[in-house]
């Protein structure tokens, strides 16, 4: 089997791109466990993919529940050979509506939990391994309601550029992928209606320049291919976005 002897954590993996990664990664052998912080989507995930999916409840912006994930994962897995970093927050919001809650929890979760998760769990990762954050479309250029996320997301790929850097004496590859408009339940955004979320996946197909949103499993696939056998790839990100963040033009 494809990923047999290999040992994968995925932080935010309860649904969407995570839940898809971690299907992909138990089909081809390997032994998974990924963290979210609701228990009833862990619970959910569990039934979905079966008693071999390994579950652990941690928050990414509580530095106590960083520092414990490490002691637990190294008692359930030992070294593992794939820390995919997927947990993220987006609450969109009008520049002048923006508070600082909103700004310190986006930054937390996004960024300074990227950080310190990578620097307690690496003592974990076996010399040759790799790590593959979830960025966005929206890491670079700008939104209008969207600039404190893109700001948490473009910080996070200069993060994987040090990270990179930080690991290549252990022969470690740092990549992202930055995706687009992707199916998932929540849509990538906090808090939105279902006629938002309607609306939402609408403009995502009319600007997107495939004219449809992505699955899940597209994204899956390309954290697979960046994290087993992108062998000679460090410190980039990868696009899953339909052409959306590649200027590339829309036949009329």
């Amino acid at each position: 089997m494809r990923y047999q002897g290999k040992n994968a954590v995925i932080i935010g993996g309860s649904h969407g791109m995570g839940l898809a990664t971690a299907r992909l990664l138990l089909e081809g052998g390997a032994r998974v466990l990924i963290t979210a912080r609701n228990a009833r989507n862990l619970e959910a995930a569990r039934r979905e993919l079966g008693e071999g999916l390994q579950t652990v409840c941690s928050d990414v912006s509580d530095m106590n529940d960083i520092g414990l994930l490490a002691g637990i994962v190294g008692q359930k897995l030992g070294r593992i050979d794939l820390l995919h970093f997927n947990a993220g927050i987006a609450e969109l919001a009008p520049f002048e509506q923006v508070t600082e809650e909103s700004y310190d929890r986006q930054f937390a979760v996004n960024t300074k939990g990227a950080f310190f998760t990578v620097q307690r769990l690496s003592p974990l990762l076996r010399d040759g391994g790799a790590i593959v954050v979830t960025s966005s479309v929206a890491d670079e250029g700008g939104e209008p309601g969207m600039t404190v996320y893109s700001a948490t997301k473009a910080a996070l790929i200069s993060l994987v550029s040090g990270f990179a850097a930080e690991f290549l004496p252990r022969g470690i590859r740092v990549n992202a992928v930055s995706p687009g408009f992707i199916d998932t339940p929540t849509a990538g955004v906090a808090g939105m209606s279902e006629e938002e979320r309607r609306s939402f996946h609408e403009i995502g197909n009319a600007v997107t320049p495939m004219k449809r949103h992505g699955t899940a499993e597209e994204v899956a696939r390309a954290v697979l291919f960046l994290a087993f056998e992108a062998t000679y790839t460090t410190g980039t990100k990868l696009a899953v976005d339909g052409g959306l963040g590649q200027k590339i033009s829309v036949p009329r």
